[in-house]
Order: structure tokens, then C-alpha cells, then sequence
């Protein structure tokens, strides 16, 4: 049998868990290092996923808790989409990926985590990127810890002139 060593899985294991809602909590709580929160709009934030498909997988939210794009106020929608702009071209600058996977996944039966609150996710690819670990293995390689490229987006964000 092959081990794959992940150690800082171990911080998630034994961590207290939060009641609520993780992005309600991102965004009414002043800890966005510690939260991953990158970006935050008028309306909107940005987040690293905890649980990524991909290295770079970010993700959008509303400020407000909706579940469902009909809900959003197109404040909302115009900041969502603005900041996917940005963000794709920033990742595009910083991880040179082949392509994106952009998207919501609404409800349970489509994939959706978390579905009370909506968000968007914005996932890196290259061709290749896809291999047998999350078929045969249920595991999922990621080559960068999530604090380290925090580090980096922040680094790239900081330089972007938008």
C-alpha cells in the first residue's frame, strides 16, 4: 500500500468545528488571514475553497446569506461577475492554467457543499490535471498548502492595477 502524507490535514481533523455558516462568518468577522478571505467588495467577497478541486480554487459570495441566483440584487450579480474577471485574470497571470471551470452548484443534487449560502466557484486547470487518485483513491492532489498560496494571491493582488 502508498501512503500520502498530508499532515496539515490534521490541523482541519482536530479543529472545533463552527456552527453556522462559513461565509456569514468570513464576512462578519474581522480574520481574513485566518478565514482565506482575499477580496473584499461592497457587496461581495472572495475566499480560498478549504477543501479545494484544484490548486487556486477560489470562491465567491454574496455578503448577504441567499441561496439562489434569482435572490441576488444586481448589485450583487454585476460584483459577482466583475470580480471573476479580475480573479481569472490574476490566477491567469500568477498559474498560467490551460483553462477554468466557473460556476455555481445549486442544491445538493448538483454538487453544492454548502447550499444555504450561493457562491461561485473559480477552479485552475491544465491539461492533464486529472489523474486516477480521486477515482481509484478518493484523493485529491494538491501541490500547495492553502496558507502559501494565500501568501501568494495576496502578494499578486497587491501588484494588480485591475
Amino acid at each position: 500500500m502508498k501512503h500520502l502524507w498530508a499532515p496539515w490535514r490534521l490541523d482541519y481533523i482536530l479543529e472545533e468545528k463552527e456552527d453556522g455558516c462559513i461565509f456569514c462568518h468570513a464576512v462578519t468577522k474581522d480574520e481574513d488571514r485566518e478565514r482565506h478571505v482575499a477580496i473584499r467588495g461592497d457587496a461581495c467577497f472572495c475566499i480560498l475553497n478549504k477543501f479545494p478541486y484544484n490548486n487556486g480554487h477560489l470562491m465567491i459570495a454574496p455578503n448577504r446569506h441567499v441561496s439562489r441566483l434569482n435572490e441576488l440584487e444586481e448589485t450583487e450579480l454585476v460584483e459577482m461577475v466583475k470580480l471573476a474577471q479580475r480573479l481569472e485574470g490574476i490566477l491567469t497571470r500568477m498559474m498560467r492554467p490551460d483553462g477554468f471551470n466557473v460556476g455555481f452548484n445549486l442544491g445538493k443534487a448538483a454538487g453544492a457543499g454548502i447550499e444555504a449560502h450561493l457562491h461561485l466557484h473559480i477552479v485552475p486547470r491544465w491539461e492533464g490535471d486529472t489523474n486516477f487518485m480521486p477515482v481509484l483513491g478518493d484523493t485529491r492532489v494538491v501541490p500547495q498548502a492553502l496558507d502559501k498560496f494565500y501568501d501568494y494571491l495576496m502578494k499578486a493582488l497587491a501588484e494588480d492595477t485591475e
